[in-house]
C-alpha cells in the first residue's frame, strides 16, 4: 500500500499544475447501432467509406487488433513523409480496447471510423509540426504538437512522454505519436466523464486507478 501510495502520489505532482479545462479531447466512439439504421442515414462519402471498410475487415465487418495493425502498417508503408518502425501489435491492441465501446474486442465500421477519424487528423498535425520535414518529431516541436492536438500538457509530463514513446535522441516517430495520443485522448475523455462537478479533480481508489490506466 505504500508503494502505491508513492506512485499516486508522484503523477498526482506530476499533473497538479495542469488545467484539464484546456483538454480538448475526441468525442467518443459512437454506440453500435443495428446495419440497417446505421446506413439508411448515410451520406455517400460514409457510404463508400463503409465498402472500404468491408473490403477491409471482410463479411463479419469486424476489425481485430491483428487486422487494424495489418491495414495501419499497409497505409503507412506507402507515406515516404512518415518515418516509423510500424505499429505493434500492442499498440494496435491499446488503440482497440479505447475505442472498442461495446466490448466486443473488435472495432465495428463507426468505431473504425472514428479511429480513422482521429488518425487522420493527428497525421495532419505530425505532418505540420515536423518543421524539418524529418519524418519525425523533435523534443523541441512536441510539445506544440501535443497542444495542436488538445493536450497542453506540462514539463514534468513531456518528460515522461519523451522518455516512453520517444527514441535516445528525443525524436518521436509516426506510431508512437498516434499511439501516445491515443491513450493520452482517452485517459483524458475518462478523466472529463469522472469529473462530474468539472472541479478539475477526482478522487479514485487504487482498484479504480487501476482500472482507469490499463484500460487506457
Amino acid at each position: 500500500m505504500y508503494l502505491a501510495n508513492k506512485l499516486i502520489g508522484g503523477i498526482v505532482k506530476t499533473i497538479s499544475n495542469i488545467d484539464p479545462s484546456q483538454f480538448r479531447p475526441s468525442d467518443p466512439p459512437p454506440p453500435r447501432r443495428p446495419q440497417h439504421l446505421a446506413q439508411s442515414n448515410e451520406n455517400e462519402e460514409e457510404k463508400q467509406f463503409r465498402r472500404v471498410f468491408q473490403q477491409l475487415a471482410g463479411d463479419d465487418m469486424e476489425v481485430s487488433p491483428n487486422e487494424l495493425m495489418d491495414i495501419l502498417n499497409k497505409v503507412i508503408s506507402k507515406r515516404k513523409d512518415l518515418k516509423t518502425d510500424g505499429f505493434s501489435i500492442e499498440s494496435c491492441k491499446s488503440m482497440v480496447a479505447v475505442m472498442d465501446s461495446d466490448s466486443t474486442g473488435r472495432l465495428g465500421f463507426h468505431e473504425f471510423k472514428h479511429l480513422w477519424n482521429n488518425i487522420k487528423k493527428w497525421q495532419g498535425i505530425y505532418l505540420s509540426y515536423d518543421s524539418d520535414h524529418s519524418g519525425m518529431i523533435g523534443s523541441d516541436e512536441l510539445p506544440r504538437a501535443f497542444e495542436a492536438a488538445g493536450f497542453p500538457l506540462n514539463e514534468q509530463l513531456y518528460k515522461v512522454i519523451i522518455r516512453r514513446y520517444s527514441d535516445e535522441n528525443g525524436n518521436m516517430d509516426f506510431d508512437n505519436f498516434i499511439g501516445c495520443l491515443v491513450r493520452l485522448d482517452a485517459m483524458c475523455r475518462a478523466f472529463k466523464t469522472l469529473d462530474k462537478d468539472n472541479s478539475g479533480a477526482i478522487d479514485l481508489d487504487i482498484k479504480e486507478w487501476l482500472q482507469l490506466t490499463m484500460y487506457s
